[in-house]
């Protein structure tokens, strides 16, 4: 069984999981688990003002353009899985730089 791990690597970019916490004060996105990283934002879970919050926090984080982030899953869910397209390899190393390493 392989380790889990908050990416994964897919042809044209990377998936990523991420637990948001609306309403946690300002912005900001960092490693959590070895499960999912953890994104706090200030916006409240109301008519999708979260989820709209989140693409430009994590687009930022990665160093790629809000159209390239996608919400893949989880609409209405904490956890969510974010699609980022751009070269796979980059992706995933700059998610294990968040990471300090991968976990």
């Amino acid at each position: 069984m392989p380790d889990p791990c908050p990416w994964r690597i897919v042809a044209d970019g990377i998936v990523i999981a991420v637990r948001v916490t609306p309403r946690g004060g300002r912005d900001a996105f960092a490693a959590a688990t070895p499960e999912h990283f953890a994104a706090r934002l200030a916006a409240a879970p109301v008519d999708g003002a979260a989820n709209a919050a989140l693409i430009p926090l994590v687009a930022r984080a990665f160093g790629v353009a809000k159209r390239d982030v996608t919400l893949h899953s989880g609409d209405t869910s904490r956890l969510k899985r974010l699609h980022i397209a751009g070269d796979p390899q980059a992706l995933a190393d700059c998610a294990a730089n968040l990471y300090g390493s991968r976990p």
